[in-house]
């Protein structure tokens, strides 16, 4: 963990609650990019589930993206129930370095895959990262996936 995971992760956190409640059929997520210790974009998953935070982020920061570590409250999606890009492929075309995670995300949309394909794709990740804050955020969407 860097100095700035929990400062920047709170604010992902907060991002997230600014639509919790609003996304359904998809949890809220925050997502900040980082890149030089300054906040160069920032979102939350758009009230109805769509776009996703981190194509939102993503598109606000452009080339700027290149390099930078993302702090992401759940678990980029690893597939797309749409069929269009994943949010984890998406943060590995922008070159992100680092991926911060607050939460695993239970969907099969997610579940692991989106961690690998960050890895595979070269990108450090790091999850876990005030788990313990985020997680009120997707209780009801664990219960939904089946997670005990």
């Amino acid at each position: 963990m860097n100095a700035g995971d929990e400062r920047f992760m709170r604010l992902a956190i907060a991002e997230a609650q600014q639509n919790h409640g609003l996304t359904a059929p998809n949890p809220s997520v925050g997502c900040v990019l980082v890149v030089a210790g300054e906040v160069i974009a920032a979102a939350a998953t758009a009230p109805g589930g769509r776009p996703h935070a981190e194509e939102q982020a993503l598109d606000t920061a452009g080339e700027a993206a290149r390099g930078c570590t993302a702090y992401v409250t759940l678990e980029p999606c690893g597939a797309r129930s749409s069929g269009s890009t994943s949010c984890a492929e998406r943060l590995a075309r922008a070159g992100a370095a680092r991926v911060v995670i607050a939460c695993e995300d239970p969907s099969p949309f997610a579940s692991g895959q989106g961690v690998e394909r960050l890895r595979a794709a070269g990108i450090m990740v790091d999850a876990g990262v005030l788990a313990d804050e985020a997680a009120p955020l997707y209780a009801a969407w664990v219960k939904a996936m089946g997670d005990p």
